[in-house]
C-alpha cells in the first residue's frame, strides 16, 4: 500500500494511535526487568525449538508406525469417507429424504402400472370389435401395442424383480410375452 490509511474508512483516517512515550517501550523497564525478560524470552523460544524437534520426531514415528500397519495416506481417507457416509446415513436428514423417495417411487411404480393396465384394458376393447380388423393390422397400432407392452413388461419385471420373479426383458434377450406369465391382459 502507498498510503497507511488507504483502505480504511474515512472516519478511521483521523484516530491516532498510541505509542510508548520514548517509542521503543523499553525505557519503561528497569534494567533488571529487561534482563530478567531477555532471559525467559530465551528459555521460551529454546522450549519451542526443543517441542517442534520432539513432534518431528513423534510424526516420523507415527509414519513409520502407518507404514508398518499398511496405512496409506489413500486407505486413511478411504476410512474417513466411510466413517462419514456413515454419519450422513445415521442422519436424520437422510432418513426421511430416503423414507420420501422410497414412497414416491412405490407411488410412481403404482401409477405407471394403473396406465399400464388401464390402456391393455382399451386396446382390449378396441381388438374385440369387429371393424378393428385393418386397424389392428395397421404398422402403427402394432408399434403402439409393442410400446404398451414393453412398459408393461418392464412395470410387472420391476415389481417381480423385487420378489424374486421375472427380469426385465432386455433388446437382446426373448420378447417379453414369451418371460412374462399369461394373464387374461391382450399383451
Amino acid at each position: 500500500m502507498d498510503a497507511p490509511n488507504q483502505g480504511l474508512p474515512g472516519n478511521m483516517t483521523d484516530v491516532p494511535v498510541d505509542t510508548p512515550a520514548s517509542g521503543d517501550g523499553v525505557s519503561m523497564l528497569s534494567e533488571a526487568e529487561t534482563e530478567e525478560l531477555k532471559s525467559e524470552l530465551t528459555k521460551v523460544e529454546d522450549e519451542i525449538a526443543t517441542l517442534r524437534q520432539v513432534l518431528v520426531a513423534k510424526e516420523r514415528h507415527a509414519a513409520e508406525i502407518k507404514r508398518k500397519l499398511g496405512l496409506t495416506p489413500f486407505t486413511e481417507l478411504k476410512q474417513n469417507l466411510s466413517k462419514s457416509w456413515q454419519d450422513v446415513q445415521a442422519s436424520n436428514a437422510y432418513k426421511k429424504t430416503q423414507a420420501t423417495l422410497s414412497t414416491a417411487g412405490n407411488k410412481t411404480t403404482s401409477a405407471i402400472s394403473s396406465v399400464g393396465s388401464a390402456l391393455s384394458r382399451t386396446l382390449g376393447e378396441i381388438k374385440s370389435h369387429p371393424f378393428s380388423q385393418s386397424f389392428r393390422e395397421s404398422p402403427t397400432f402394432k408399434s403402439f401395442e409393442e410400446s404398451v407392452g414393453n412398459l408393461k413388461a418392464k412395470v410387472i419385471g420391476n415389481e417381480n424383480n423385487s420378489k424374486g420373479g421375472y427380469h426385465t426383458p432386455t433388446a437382446s434377450s426373448p420378447s417379453a410375452e414369451e418371460k412374462l406369465p399369461q394373464d387374461s391382459a391382450p399383451f
